[in-house]
């Protein structure tokens, strides 16, 4: 197979900084010039928000529409479309990987990843092969080469980081405690470092195979990461982390690492190896900026809530967010997690206008901005 073009690893120079999409020279901190805005996507901005989604999506399980190419890559370009947005994230899932290689995994709609046997002991590992992506999940890879092809924007490639996936294996379904997990952890720590040794390698191959056939960057999910107390996620979770961000450095591309809940992580989580941390809205972006290391790009951080109250509220509060960047290069702007079902488009739309309009990043701000 011929891998497509992908400007984020090819081997011929590099393009000048003021030749790179906003989304890529923020991610590496890169200022543009005065007239440079800061860019902007959701997570989840392809989804059940979307009219044109609902339409199209169909019944069934969301693992069945990931495996046709072309209806993914379809889902994943509305949004682009709709919100002109700076960049598009593939639409897959975290879990797509342990179900390709037979785990037995599912999505059930309105719950989540859900596990017919958990992971529960030393047994269980004989479930958790290598996985080849070439084989396993070549739709994911049909989807990333139509995109690569068809988008204006950068792709955006991602995997879920070991802990979030082991603790849906574990757990069986979505936790609020996550018991299991933490049981697991601490009562038997080799087997546990086994597993995460396991799904670190899955998680590599998977990111490896998205960049390598188009995407420009990639996102890794450690979505419940947050669940931890830093001792814990500095011995048990970081390592693994750090592995998945270590074995796809030569490929060059900006990583991001994303976490709920994550403000006492935030540095641990840089440490990793992202070039970018995702901030949720529990931390302003000022704050969070002092929490990791010179040169770190951070992205978000607007409470998704905010984003179904009066328009005034949601402006004030994307005003505030810009307000705090002051005007900080590396900056994306982004929610605090994902677009919620019930959002209005237009909303998201105003959004994007309204960033694009006042957030500099050039180190000034707008002065709505400055006096919002």
């Amino acid at each position: 197979m011929v891998n497509p073009p992908n400007p984020a690893i090819d081997a011929a120079p590099a393009p000048a900084s003021d030749a790179l999409p906003a989304f890529l020279r923020a991610c590496r901190g890169i200022a543009g010039g005065p007239e440079d805005r800061v860019p902007v996507w959701f997570m989840r901005q392809a989804g059940r928000s979307l009219p044109e989604y609902r339409e199209i999506r169909g019944a069934g399980s969301i693992l069945e529409a990931i495996a046709v190419p072309e209806l993914s890559a379809e889902i994943t370009l509305q949004p682009v479309r709709r919100y002109g947005v700076d960049a598009a994230i593939l639409y897959s899932d975290i879990v797509v990987p342990a179900a390709a290689i037979g785990f037995g995994v599912d999505v059930a709609p309105g719950i989540g990843p859900v596990v017919e046997r958990p992971f529960a002991s030393a047994a269980d590992l004989a479930r958790l092969r290598p996985l080849e992506p070439d084989v396993d999940t070549a739709y994911v890879l049909e989807t990333v080469r139509i995109l690569a092809r068809e988008l204006t924007v950068p792709l955006i490639g991602f995997a879920g980081a070991p802990f979030t996936v082991a603790s849906y294996l574990i757990e069986g379904r979505p936790s609020r405690t996550y018991t299991r997990t933490k049981a697991l952890m601490h009562g038997d720590p080799t087997l546990w470092h086994a597993l995460m040794e396991r799904l670190a390698e899955m998680a590599i191959a998977s990111l490896r195979s998205q960049i390598l056939n188009g995407a420009a960057a990639i996102q890794l999910f450690d979505s419940w990461a947050g669940a931890l107390a830093p001792p814990d996620y500095e011995h048990f979770v970081l390592p693994h982390s750090r592995r998945v961000f270590e074995a796809i450095a030569d490929l060059d591309v900006p990583r991001i690492h994303f976490g709920v809940g994550t403000g006492e992580l935030l540095g641990l989580m840089a440490a990793a190896g992202a070039d970018v941390v995702g901030v949720d809205w529990r931390v302003p972006l000022d704050v969070a900026r002092t929490r990791v290391p010179a040169g770190t790009a951070l992205q978000g951080n607007l409470d998704p809530v905010l984003c179904l109250a009066p328009w005034e509220v949601t402006e004030a509060a994307v005003r505030d967010v810009l307000r705090r960047n002051a005007g900080h290069p590396g900056h994306i702007f982004n929610l605090g997690h994902g677009v919620m079902p019930e959002t209005d488009p237009s909303v998201l739309e105003r959004v994007v206008e309204l960033v694009h309009r006042e957030g500099r990043c050039d180190g000034s701000v707008a002065p709505e901005v400055a006096a919002s």
